[in-house]
């Protein structure tokens, strides 16, 4: 329960908040407070302080204006610091992330009243690491392991290279900088920052005689201190993906807000698919070979190290045929022939099952790289100890150090083949969906690469285990959490239960100040031409003033339209095809300022991230109803499965998913109280065909118009009625 002293602090720093921003109370807002704070004040502890309700995940959909962030900033603050956990404050985008952290936190602590303090949390390969500028900096001797893999990466470097290190290290040890990539003035090329950066098997930690100036446990030191964590979503998986605690503090100790709770699910499935490619494992695995010689002068006399790389040439050996096999064989399977050709192609495996011939010889992948990514464990544990003065290896520091990345590089490049050809030759569950497997053929610079893939079609289960299941409390939100008025897609998704607490928040905007519109140029775009024609139609109908929005599905589409439009609107149209997005939007407020009107075509990015309020966007057109087909691996995957299962892909997937679209494209118009506009959306089927109500019912409460004529509703399968 809420109790009263934790209740009138939040009450309390919400009047002052209001105050001192003279700000007007929103009701979403409050009840949004309420919920969450009701929520996470319930959860029940054990003797320990362990978690031991299963109601502890709120799930809230709450439109833009709502002022969601300062909502469960103010909600969640006050029960996570009397419960004595931390806030981890999660996003999707940067834009949101730095809007958060520069912001809404500075003015929750001008004004709340709240003693608190945040930090920003990232993952370790954004700073750089003060042992590999040392060394970069020293110009010494090469250090021996570059003959392995870095010289490629010296080689490649910018030219600029010996410059921006000595600026580095300048700028680093006057505290004019905190070490990470970010925050340098200027944009850091790939290569460069490769060679200044480690990853955590890399990290020697406390070991590293640089760990006092080390700018990422500089930073991990803040996080320590800090009652919020500003973080993103990526990270937080990736922690939870290492086992929870890695970077962040450990799951049980945390609530997290989840902003822009929608990308969550997709996210997820990017930190679970394993890949491999095999060209590219061919070529390690051979200059590892060749470089045999001069790891045995290196490390051979420690003799658990040298009893290990004697068995790297019989471990190699017996790799290398067999990846030469898996490559002839995608080739066979695909049926290429001997060449991939010039364009990366997709070859999916039907319901996800690889042919029996390829599932066993990934058996034979599977005990060769888990032997060779034990010994490669072994080894850096080993040379990680030679660095702890307090450990007797047998091994000096002088000389295991320089060999630790390395080996820490290799262990991971062996983990992950291991994973993969264990999900190629694991059987899928019965009665559950697949794991989607496909082959990718691509030529870089005309060196052929055949990548084997394999991912789970759903990372609900995954989800529901490693965070909802470990995590003291959760907030999900977002202005586009439901499908069709329902959290069915969401849940099945995100793995969250029925369980859970789940609301829709009432929007502070009237939506009567805008129409959507199904006018009469609209048709069914199956006929593309017609389509193209019927939009060209009605942009020249437009008003000369109006500050227009156009958003498209595809590319071509887009680009057919751009050629196809006559002037004025030629000459004044701005295309996300065209321009970067930061120039074509000031181009668009310079006209609007100017008063005359703009053009902007955009594609599905534009439907979701663009913020142009007021004057600025008076008219928003959709092309055509935003339908996915789910031809990628995994969702082609996932389609497959349900149809088996007797289900309706479309109607479970397509539909659902196009809802969200749909009302996030609309969302464009309405962007804050008193904006107002149209939304014209040209494609017909969303009066002929048996989704369309559900569609529109799925909106906000636009004034409708259907060929001019404004209406109450529409009726499923059947034109729009007085």
């Amino acid at each position: 329960m809420l109790d009263e002293p934790l209740k009138q602090e939040i009450q309390e720093a919400y009047r002052r908040v209001l105050e001192g921003l003279e700000l007007t109370p929103r009701y979403g807002q409050r009840l949004m407070i309420a919920e969450i704070a009701r929520t996470l004040a319930s959860i029940e502890r054990d003797d320990q302080g362990r978690r031991t309700s299963n109601e502890h995940v709120c799930v809230l959909e709450a439109g833009t204006g709502t002022g969601k962030t300062l909502a469960y900033l103010l909600a969640a603050l006050p029960v996570a610091k009397a419960r004595g956990k931390r806030l981890v404050i999660a996003t999707a985008t940067v834009a949101l992330q730095e809007q958060v952290l520069n912001q809404d936190l500075p003015m929750l602590k001008a004004h709340s009243g709240l003693d608190f303090e945040y930090a920003l949390a990232k993952g370790r390969g954004r700073y750089l690491c003060v042992a590999k500028l040392d060394q970069a900096l020293e110009g010494a001797e090469p250090n021996p392991t570059l003959s392995l893999f870095e010289q490629t990466i010296a080689t490649d470097a910018g030219g600029d290279f010996p410059q921006l290190i000595q600026e580095m290290a300048d700028t680093y040890a006057s505290g004019n900088w905190e070490g990470d990539r970010d925050s340098w003035p200027v944009a850091i090329d790939d290569r460069d920052w490769r060679r200044l950066t480690v990853d955590h098997r890399q990290c020697t930690n406390r070991r590293c005689g640089h760990f006092g100036a080390c700018a990422y446990f500089r930073s991990r030191r803040h996080l320590e201190q800090a009652d919020i964590i500003v973080a993103n979503h990526d990270l937080v998986l990736a922690d939870l993906a290492l086992g929870g605690g890695m970077v962040l503090p450990s799951p049980k100790e945390c609530i997290y807000v989840f902003d822009e709770g929608h990308h969550l699910p997709d996210k997820a499935l990017d930190h679970f698919y394993h890949r491999f490619g095999i060209n590219g494992t061919l070529r390690w695995l051979r200059t590892l070979k060749k470089s045999l010689t001069e790891l045995n002068t290196a490390l051979g006399a420690q003799p658990t190290l040298g009893r290990l790389l004697a068995t790297f040439p019989e471990r190699i050996a017996a790799l290398e045929p067999r990846l030469g096999d898996a490559y002839a064989m995608g080739h066979q399977i695909a049926g290429l022939g001997s060449g991939a050709g010039e364009e990366t192609q997709h070859f999916r495996f039907p319901n996800g099952r690889a042919p029996e011939p390829l599932v066993d010889l990934a058996q034979q992948l599977v005990i060769p790289f888990a032997e060779l990514s034990r010994d490669l464990e072994t080894m850096s544990d080993i040379l990680r100890e030679s660095l702890d003065p307090d450990k007797s290896t047998g091994l000096p520091r002088e000389q295991a150090e320089p060999w630790l990345p390395l080996t820490a590089l290799l262990h991971g490049r062996a983990l992950e083949a291991h994973a993969l050809w264990s999900a190629m030759a694991k059987p899928d569950p019965a009665g559950q969906a697949p794991q989607a497997r496909w082959l990718t053929f691509q030529n870089f610079g005309g060196e052929p690469e055949l990548t084997f893939s394999a991912s789970p079609v759903s990372a609900a289960e995954t989800l529901a285990r490693h965070l909802w299941g470990t995590c003291y409390g959760a907030v999900v939100t977002s202005a586009t959490l439901t499908a069709l008025n329902r959290f069915e897609r969401l849940q099945e998704r995100a793995g969250l239960a029925n369980r859970y607490r789940y609301q829709r928040l009432p929007s502070p905007f009237d939506y009567s100040r805008a129409i959507l519109s199904v006018p009469r140029e609209a048709v069914e775009p199956g006929d593309a031409k017609a389509h193209d024609r019927s939009i060209v139609e009605f942009i020249e109908g437009l008003e000369d003033d109006e500050a227009v929005l156009v958003l498209f599905s595809s590319r071509k589409q887009l680009r057919s339209v751009a050629d196809a439009l006559p002037e004025p609107w030629s000459s004044r149209l701005l295309s996300q095809d065209r321009l970067p997005k930061r120039e074509l939007l000031e181009r668009h407020r310079k006209a609007v300022d100017d008063g005359g009107g703009s053009l902007i075509f955009g594609l599905a990015s534009f439907a979701e991230g663009i913020d142009l309020p007021g004057r600025y966007l008076t008219h928003v057109v959709i092309t055509r109803l935003p339908f996915s087909v789910p031809d990628d691996p995994v969702g082609a995957t996932l389609a497959e499965w349900i149809e088996s299962q007797g289900g309706n892909p479309f109607m479970r997937i397509s539909v659902p998913d196009a809802s969200i679209k749909l009302v996030q494209a609309c969302g464009r118009l309405i962007r804050k109280e008193n904006d107002s506009g149209r939304i014209s959306l040209l494609d017909r089927r969303v009066l002929t065909r048996r989704y369309g109500k559900a569609l529109l019912d799925a909106l906000p409460p636009f004034r409708r118009q259907i060929e001019g004529v404004e209406i109450k509703g529409v009726e499923a399968g059947e034109p729009a009625r007085n």
